[in-house]
């Protein structure tokens, strides 16, 4: 990654000491080519869960890619060399913060998240958060770059020993400050017995293929294998209740039931496991633009991919999902136009839409008030969304459940767990993970793998994680790296449109 984009920023260097002859446009398609096999060679497998997903998103991501790299040669050609590489820098951590949070997106892809199994380099990640692993690769990319054209005018050492010198700073001084930080951080020691669980349930055969009872008798079985007086949380995949359950009788579904009376041999357990859970609207109820018809005239529900707590306490504490996949689990609706709100309910917000909650929710332990952030697929994605459920919302753990069997058996599912690095490093909280078809884990506060089930295993892991109540800076601030990059990117593409207009007049 510290070199990947060498040959482009020679290409594109070519093309800035012509610039007399070459227009910004000539320049386009080598960005194009560029980061389409880039992103071919690491996102193919989405074809797999759906074909249209692989048609949009490989090209979606090329063009997020290249309109700041295009951004930044024009910016160069305008303003010269030494503001023109930091622009690229700039452009380039603005508009992946942009594509974070925007309605239609596929953040997979962030530069700062090729290091996320490389944990023992990147600990200052708890300060920068993944754009600071964006900046780092940018700079040392355009270091390199530097130094290939002043090798081509010279081969001195001498003549280049500032570049060369900038290159070892950069390389070596945050890799040093982070080995430290890798073997002297010590963990305060607050310690809860998890149990992942990793039913190993085919999804294309899991929503209709399997009956819920038998799958439920698969998570006992394990459960009743490996938990003991001494466990603390179980932790069990996303959307493993997958029958309709109603938020108004949750309580009295079967296999809620069924769970709950396990858990009444284990005082001190918790359960922690996703469902596809539904809310009832009838006539004089305020309406969500996400509902859909149910029924008779007037009555309306809202679907939502839900996390639950089960315990012996008599509440059932739930969280929905609010990072939604864009295709499968959500579309863009007509929330901000209210004349067309009522088409957009008649349609069901449009297509299939989840409904979501504004904020990030802990679940709370019934015994000591440990609180756990219940983070659901997707959102591990995103490095300040999930921050959130320690700064908003209290948590001391966190807990990822997904399933990513819908991949096969791709570098999809084996990426999408090691996010969970990253954010174990940002928040310095420890993860456990439980993953339907795997990769299911235990993660320590410095982003290191305890223990691990594989792919397509049915099996349970079992250790001890240490709560935390430490707020890290990247926590208290999130992506401010990304908004000053923001702030700055507008200034200077202003500064070298003005700069352009003054120079031809």
């Amino acid at each position: 990654m510290f070199i990947a984009l060498v040959p482009l920023l020679l290409i594109e260097h070519d093309h800035f000491l012509n610039k007399d002859k070459n227009k910004t446009k000539n320049l386009f398609w080598y960005p194009v080519i560029t980061f389409a096999i880039f992103n071919l060679l690491t996102i193919w497998w989405v074809w797999y869960a759906h074909v249209l997903g692989a048609i949009v998103g490989i090209p979606l991501n090329t063009l997020v890619m290249t309109l700041p790299f295009m951004a930044f040669h024009y910016a160069k050609r305008n303003l010269g060399p030494r503001l023109g590489y930091f622009s690229l820098i700039v452009f380039w951590v603005a508009i992946e913060y942009l594509y974070l949070n925007v309605q239609v997106n596929f953040p997979w892809v962030l530069f700062g998240n090729a290091f996320f199994n490389d944990v023992a380099f990147i600990q200052w990640y708890e300060v920068t958060g993944v754009f600071g692993g964006t900046a780092w690769i940018l700079i040392l990319n355009i270091l390199f770059t530097r130094l290939l054209i002043g090798l081509n005018t010279s081969l001195s050492f001498q003549e280049n020993k500032g570049t060369i010198s900038w290159i070892l700073a950069f390389l070596i001084i945050p890799i040093v400050i982070s080995v430290v930080r890798f073997y002297t951080y010590e963990e305060e020691k607050n310690p809860y017995e998890c149990v992942v669980l990793q039913p190993n349930i085919d999804p294309y055969e899991k929503f209709g293929g399997i009956p819920q009872s038998e799958q439920t008798n698969y998570l006992l079985e394990l459960a009743k294998a490996s938990v003991t007086a001494e466990t603390d949380y179980i932790i069990a995949p996303e959307t493993f209740i997958n029958n309709r359950t109603w938020h108004s009788t949750l309580e009295h579904q079967s296999d809620v039931i069924l769970l709950k009376r396990f858990l009444s041999d284990f005082p001190n357990a918790k359960l922690v496991i996703g469902a596809m859970t539904y809310k009832q609207y009838g006539p004089g109820d305020t309406l969500t633009n996400t509902c859909k018809p149910y029924g008779k005239e007037g009555y309306y529900y809202d679907s939502f991919n839900t996390a639950i707590q089960l315990d012996n306490s008599d509440e059932i504490p739930m969280y929905h999902k609010s990072r939604l996949v864009t295709g499968a689990e959500w579309m863009p609706s007509f929330k901000k136009f209210k004349k067309f709100q009522k088409y957009a309910i008649k349609l069901g917000g449009i297509m299939r839409s989840h409904a979501t909650q504004e904020n990030r929710e802990s679940f709370v332990s019934p015994q000591d008030s440990c609180m756990v952030g219940p983070v659901i697929c997707w959102e591990s994605i995103f490095g300040e969304y999930v921050s959130k459920y320690v700064k908003d919302a209290d948590a001391n753990l966190l807990f990822i459940i997904t399933n990513d069997g819908w991949w096969k058996d791709t570098a999809g599912h084996r990426q999408h767990n090691s996010f969970a690095h990253l954010r174990a490093i940002e928040t310095r909280r420890s993860i456990a993970r439980s993953a339907n078809t795997g990769i299911s884990c235990l993660i320590d506060q410095r982003g290191v793998e305890i223990d691990r089930i594989g792919w397509w295993e049915r099996d349970y892991i079992k250790g001890t994680l240490n709560a935390s109540d430490h707020l890290t800076f990247y926590v208290k601030h999130g992506d401010y790296l990304a908004r000053i990059a923001g702030f700055l990117g507008v200034i200077m593409i202003l500064f070298a449109f003005v700069k352009r207009k003054s120079s031809k007049e």
